[in-house]
């Protein structure tokens, strides 16, 4: 089975429509890369790197350098399906990603996102 054209397409090509669907709902860029941050433990320079060099979203997620082992606690449904119940690991960080930047444009705390336990 071939893969899907997400993993080939360029992860810069998307951050546009990331950031937009954020902006266009009070949120702001710096809170989509701190999002992306939890998830991949791409600081901000790398990410900049990864967006210059145009790197596909299988190879984004590849090398990302910290997978956040948290995101398994990332539940509900992206595009019809539960993130939880995706199969292919690359397409399920996908998933993981669309999921956080949804509930960003939908107001939800920082925190709640990010998964982080009341103190």
């Amino acid at each position: 089975m071939p893969k899907h054209r997400i993993y080939t397409t360029s992860f810069a090509s998307v951050y546009p429509l990331y950031v937009a669907k954020a902006e266009k709902k009070g949120r702001t860029k710096a809170e989509v890369d701190q999002v992306i941050s939890w998830l991949t433990g791409y600081g901000e320079k790398e990410l900049e790197t990864q967006l210059e060099q145009g790197t596909d979203f299988e190879t984004f997620f590849a090398k990302a350098p910290a997978i956040n082992p948290s995101r398994d606690l990332i539940k509900g449904v992206v595009c019809g399906v539960r993130v939880e119940d995706v199969k292919d690991p690359t397409m399920r960080e996908i998933r993981y990603l669309d999921k956080l930047i949804d509930e960003l444009a939908k107001g939800k705390a920082m925190d709640k996102i990010l998964r982080k336990a009341a103190s």
